[in-house]
């Protein structure tokens, strides 16, 4: 027998239709839950805490198994949760697979993978920032990037910390889905300037000094902008056009609609993909050169063979290939899917991490900048306190020789001024820190 989407959907209008009715015969009741319709099953009155209804026998043509549970949640306010839980509801012609514990621990991965790279990356970016030595092109790309892997990976976190409890119908729901997807495409167009200017830099290397950082910018922040833009009104458009009654069908939908799958996401998806396959075309030139390169070179064969596989290993989360590895997952075995899921979550929610420890704490550029910093620093310190000394001692001095005065003071000054040309001068350790090159050698 054929299955009949318009008589599913009258169905469940007419099971609604009968909720409602219930709901105004049920008015003002106190210390529980009212009545209610989820888009699926209705809810009676509850009291505070779980509330359980037997699965829908059918949905959609497909038979579920009727001695499981759906569950939701009601507040102690009398308020009932945003979302009911129906992943119990397991389809007969399928053998029911629980993927709760999988999904448990994907999630805390990406939490914690999340929050180690939002640390990181906010320090590397402040020290970016912070040692004007560092400032160039190459790193004013590199803070960039990290910019963008910091807001998105925030709103991430963001998203998965709200997502229950915004309303389907609220204006944070929206601004929220395309906040997440902006920064998530920022993230992939300054993934594809990087591979461009080391492409420019490495490939093309007479060419590079002709672009300006304004060309990056607008590609990497304007360009997301348009695409955003483009998918919200075809998203808008696409919500107006079905009904109320459609838009509520999914039985797994949690929260705002506009996080769920929609045909119009391609719009944003498409260019990600695009910036990947560029990235990995810029990424196969450049170890083609420094494999040239190295070849030339008088290195032992083995060092050149690790020299090109460090080159490589940097380069894959600054271009986001490591997302090319995870396009497609395998389609049979829960077993293979969990690992699949496990390995896919580590993997990208490390990415920002990765990035901040082979472009800033693990860069030698970076560690000796710190490094004669601190000298400077430490040298600050050791000659205030012997200023703090000298003068003391020229206090005590003058006390006792008040008739000579003025030549103590002065010969005290001069001395205090030959003691603070003991060891190396700021100047000196200014000279001795190597600036920031735009150079291949510095970029890989």
């Amino acid at each position: 027998m054929m299955f009949n989407v318009t008589e599913s959907i009258d169905l469940l209008i007419q099971e609604e239709i009968r909720c409602f009715k219930l709901m105004e015969e049920e008015r003002d009741q106190k210390d529980v839950c009212e009545r209610s319709w989820d888009g699926l099953l209705c809810w009676p009155p509850s009291r505070p805490g779980a509330a359980y209804l037997p699965c829908f026998e059918e949905l959609h043509g497909i038979k579920y198994d009727t001695s499981q549970n759906a569950t939701r949640w009601c507040h102690p306010n009398g308020t009932w949760a945003n979302y009911s839980n129906y992943t119990k509801c397991s389809d007969l012609g399928k053998p029911a697979i629980e993927f709760e514990d999988g999904v448990e621990v994907t999630t805390m991965i990406y939490s914690i993978g999340y929050g180690l790279s939002l640390v990181a990356l906010c320090l590397a970016v402040y020290i970016f920032i912070y040692y004007k030595e560092l400032r160039c092109l190459r790193n004013t790309i590199h803070t960039n990037l990290m910019c963008t892997y910091i807001l998105a990976d925030f709103m991430w976190i963001l998203n998965y910390s709200l997502q229950i409890s915004v309303q389907t119908d609220f204006v944070p729901c929206v601004l929220l889905v395309i906040l997440l997807h902006y920064f998530h495409l920022t993230n992939f167009f300054w993934m594809f300037v990087e591979g461009f200017y080391l492409y420019m830099l490495v490939v093309k290397t007479f060419t590079q000094e002709n672009i300006k950082l304004r060309v990056y910018l607008a590609i990497g922040w304007g360009a997301p902008v348009l695409i955003v833009i483009t998918w919200w009104i075809a998203r808008f458009i696409t919500d107006e056009q079905r009904s109320d009654s459609q838009i509520v069908m999914d039985p797994f939908q949690k929260g705002c609609h506009w996080m769920m799958p929609n045909m119009t996401d391609w719009i944003y998806q498409t260019p990600a993909i695009i910036v990947l396959v560029i990235n990995l075309m810029f990424l196969v030139m450049i170890m083609l050169v420094l494999i040239t390169k190295l070849r030339s070179a008088t290195n032992v064969e083995t060092q050149q063979y690790r020299k090109a596989a460090k080159a490589l290993l940097v380069l894959i989360p600054l271009l986001g290939i490591t997302y090319i590895l995870f396009i497609v997952g395998p389609s049979k075995g829960p077993y293979y899917a969990n690992l699949y899921e496990y390995v896919r979550s580590i993997l990208i929610s490390t990415q920002g991490l990765m990035v901040a420890l082979f472009y800033c704490f693990l860069n030698t550029e970076v560690q000796n900048t710190v490094r004669h910093h601190l000298i400077r620093w430490k040298e600050a310190r050791d000659i205030g306190v012997r200023r703090l000394y000298s003068k003391h001692e020229a206090c005590t001095r003058i006390r006792g020789e008040s008739t000579a005065s003025e030549a103590t003071t002065l010969t005290l000054g001069y001395s205090g001024a030959h003691r603070n040309t003991n060891g190396p001068t700021a100047n000196t350790i200014r000279a001795s820190v190597s600036p920031c090159l735009d150079t291949p050698e510095h970029a890989v």
